[in-house]
């Protein structure tokens, strides 16, 4: 995966955007005014993804290129260095677990 297609795989779910938020370089994906996704567009392709807690001590245990968020609480973020371990399929899954993660669901919408 390269920063078109993570660019265009975030942008395709529904009710995300898109923001420099920080600086110049640092791309981040919202839903509903939360992040899920964030890359830095210099230096080597690399996201982070939220998580639940316990899946992500696990794929840091399994995957190499999987490591606790970078500048993020190290508990739900873990930090994807995209060098081409991780198969696209399964990265792609993991940036919906963090979407599905932080968007509204259709009870808190209701409600307000």
């Amino acid at each position: 995966m390269n920063i078109e297609e993570l660019r265009d795989f975030c942008l395709s779910l529904h009710g995300t955007s898109e923001d420099f938020p920080f600086d110049a370089t640092t791309l981040v994906f919202k839903v509903g005014g939360k992040i899920f996704c964030l890359t830095d567009l210099e230096g080597p392709l690399q996201v982070n993804l939220k998580c639940d807690p316990e899946k992500a001590i696990g794929l840091r245990e399994h995957y190499p290129s999987v490591k606790p968020g970078y500048h993020m609480n190290k508990k739900h973020w873990n930090t994807v260095e995209i060098d081409g371990s991780v198969n696209d399929e399964l990265l792609r899954s993991w940036i919906m677990d963090s979407y599905e993660l932080v968007r509204p669901s259709g009870k808190k919408r209701k409600q307000n």
